[in-house]
């Protein structure tokens, strides 16, 4: 683990000094896609060296922003497109070794972000290694697939579910120093302005846990918006156990990775944990002018903090 973290360390010192720029934003396709459609995964680069295997690769985090934003766009949780980037995602997963499972319920009609939704199927793409048993110590790192209707969804939420993709390959190539659950969740967005009326995807994952897989949960962290700015904040909902976000904070000194904590943040599928009394986080959620909106296209997102909130989670998975 020392010399991990010491590659880590000099990883961030030699590429992380300073922010490369952005891109120039261009107009996401049009997203016609149905659930039948061929899905093809962002191009990749020739193999890297063992060492880079062992890191966290922030150009394969953007390519996946790329994607999800730039080429599927908008994925509200029960539309065709939703259903093109989840099955993508589960391709993904299934190719790294893990057992996937689609992890279906039930999302209700609404207005989300000022736009009316239907009810509708959708699902949480969920991803075990086949290694892990009933009772086993293990670790949740899930982030959100869907958006609101009108948003491509690059910070919101691609950028999550790109450092996600990135350490299960981490993982999977490596050792952890427990097994990990990765979860893609489904209708996280706001479909009313209640409580109750978002997370619904990780909300069906708690009820679904048995009582053996709660008890022997040591901590799940959500990854929501973790493209943006130059620190990384490390929140939960101040309700919940605070030791993940301890060992988070704790990880991010260790790679000399600027944090920031709080615990009044409620606004992503780690409350759903945090109010079943399950140890829980959240890593991300900086502002940014293109919140919900059309402008959040993988221009937005910049890589050095992809990079610096993956390296976070690798250091904390990985110690």
């Amino acid at each position: 683990m020392l010399c991990t973290a010491a590659l880590v360390l000099a990883l961030i010192t030699a590429c992380d000094s300073t922010d490369p720029p952005q891109r120039a934003a261009t107009s996401p396709p049009a997203t016609s896609a149905t659930p039948t459609s061929p899905v093809t995964s962002p191009s990749t680069s020739p193999t890297p060296s063992r060492a880079a295997q062992q890191t966290f690769q922030a150009r394969a985090a953007q390519r996946t922003v790329d994607f999800l934003a730039g080429q599927i766009g908008p994925r509200e949780a029960t539309s065709a497109a939703y259903r093109r980037a989840a099955t993508w995602v589960e391709q993904r997963l299934a190719a790294l070794g893990y057992d996937v499972e689609r992890q279906q319920f039930r999302a209700p009609n609404g207005v989300s972000w000022g736009v009316p939704v239907g009810a509708g199927s959708t699902w949480n793409v969920v991803a075990r290694p086949p290694s892990l048993r009933e009772g086993e110590p293990y670790l949740i790192a899930g982030a959100h697939l869907d958006t609101v209707p009108q948003a491509p969804g690059a910070e919101d939420n691609a950028s999550g579910v790109a450092v996600v993709l990135e350490l299960a390959r981490l993982v999977a190539a490596g050792d952890s120093r427990l097994p990990v659950v990765f979860v893609a969740f489904g209708a996280e967005e706001p479909r009313g302005p209640g409580d109750d009326d978002h997370h619904f995807g990780s909300t069906a994952m708690v009820s679904r846990l048995s009582a053996a897989e709660r008890q022997s949960l040591r901590g799940m962290v959500s990854l929501d918006r973790v493209g943006v700015g130059r620190v990384v904040p490390i929140c939960t909902g101040g309700r919940g156990p605070t030791d993940v976000q301890r060992e988070l904070v704790q990880a991010a000194r260790r790679v000399d990775v600027p944090s920031r904590a709080c615990n009044d943040n409620r606004a992503s599928d780690h409350w759903s944990f945090e109010k079943a009394g399950l140890p829980a986080a959240r890593l991300g959620s900086t502002p940014y002018a293109a919140y919900h909106s059309t402008r959040d296209r993988p221009a937005v997102v910049n890589p050095a903090q992809l990079r610096r909130s993956g390296t976070v989670m690798w250091e904390w998975m990985s110690r």
